[in-house]
């Protein structure tokens, strides 16, 4: 079968390997479409922590189950999507349901070889069917799921303000589902075409363009204020710390990008406004099948979502490219 590796940095290569032979209790995958994110270009940049090369990337995939164990509920021929982080189920964070941070988990295309190859071999526990969306759409969930996951996570209600920073991939799939749950979604962002794209597609009620005037701007919309709900997703240390300036009194900082720094913030600032401060890692089950059904409800604009297309052949080409801003990609789907 083919197989795309990241050989090292800034190196892809076409390989043929044998196709994987399902051990007991695994479903053997024909990979169909691999989304690309953020943490596949950190990988082919050489910047992804933690991870070692060569590397099969690719964990945002939707496939078509060749063969399953005895007694599953799926058949060769269904489509599914998987869930790529493979958590251990007996971990005290997998007992309490948060199965997002296990203490073991091994994440495809990161931890272990992912889905840039024809074929995939994945427990069973990790592969749900999906019906009533086409295999683009199924290779998005995983990382609208995130956004999904986060907006989970800080529980908002109807009415309150909530700004997202950082307008890349997450943070337009935070900016969605803070929309959807009933928020006035405000996005602040450097890059103008991804803030027409929330305004336009995501029913953002404000874009901000980042500048030195950055703050005055947020206080101004709220006046004075600032935000129930602040969504970091800029993967970005300094704006992380400047996002604690934007949190209102008695609101919630969510931080979903995760980086390799130490974050401060005044303690005196984050008292007086009794400020809840929440990671969101990753997602649960429970947020892929909502991501799913807001999908099947028509809720997602995933035809302007999928900005960028190739086959696994071609992606060595076409991956440097989509790396420049200048490509205006928001989601680029590889055919395998």
């Amino acid at each position: 079968m083919d197989v795309l590796v990241c050989a090292a940095p800034g190196e892809l290569v076409l390989e043929q390997r044998p196709t994987p032979r399902p051990a007991a209790g695994e479903v053997l995958l024909r990979v169909r479409r691999v989304g690309v994110c953020g943490t596949d270009m950190h990988i082919y940049r050489g910047t992804q922590p933690y991870l070692s090369y060569p590397r099969v990337m690719g964990h945002e995939l939707s496939g078509e189950v060749v063969s399953a164990p005895a007694g599953s509920d799926l058949e060769p021929g269904d489509h599914a999507y998987v869930m790529p982080y493979l958590s251990c189920g007996t971990c005290p964070a997998c007992a309490k349901g948060k199965t997002n941070c296990c203490m073991n988990i091994r994440v495809l295309g990161v931890h272990v070889d992912g889905a840039l190859a024809e074929y995939l071999a994945v427990p069973e526990g990790f592969v749900r069917k999906v019906e009533g969306v086409g295999l683009d759409e199924a290779a998005m969930v995983e990382f609208l799921a995130i956004g999904a996951h986060a907006v989970r996570r800080a529980r908002i209600e109807p009415g309150q303000a909530a700004l997202v920073v950082g307008a890349g991939p997450i943070g337009i799939a935070a900016a969605l589902f803070a929309r959807l749950a009933g928020a006035r979604v405000t996005v602040l962002d450097g890059r103008e075409d991804r803030l027409a794209f929330c305004a336009e597609h995501l029913g953002a009620e404000q874009v901000v363009s980042l500048g030195d005037g950055t703050a005055r701007t947020l206080s101004d919309l709220t006046d004075g204020a600032f935000f129930d709900v602040v969504f970091d997703a800029t993967g970005n240390p300094g704006a992380m710390q400047q996002g604690f300036a934007y949190v209102g009194h008695g609101g919630t900082y969510v931080l979903i990008s995760v980086v390799a720094a130490d974050i401060t913030f005044s303690d005196p600032e984050f008292h007086k406004r009794e400020m809840s401060l929440l990671g969101s890692r990753n997602a649960t089950i429970e947020d892929f099948e909502h991501v799913l059904a807001t999908i099947r409800a028509g809720l997602v604009p995933t035809a302007a979502l999928n900005s960028h297309k190739a086959d696994l052949r071609d992606l060595p080409q076409a991956l440097p490219g989509w790396m420049e801003p200048s490509a205006g990609v928001i989601k680029a789907i590889v055919a395998c």
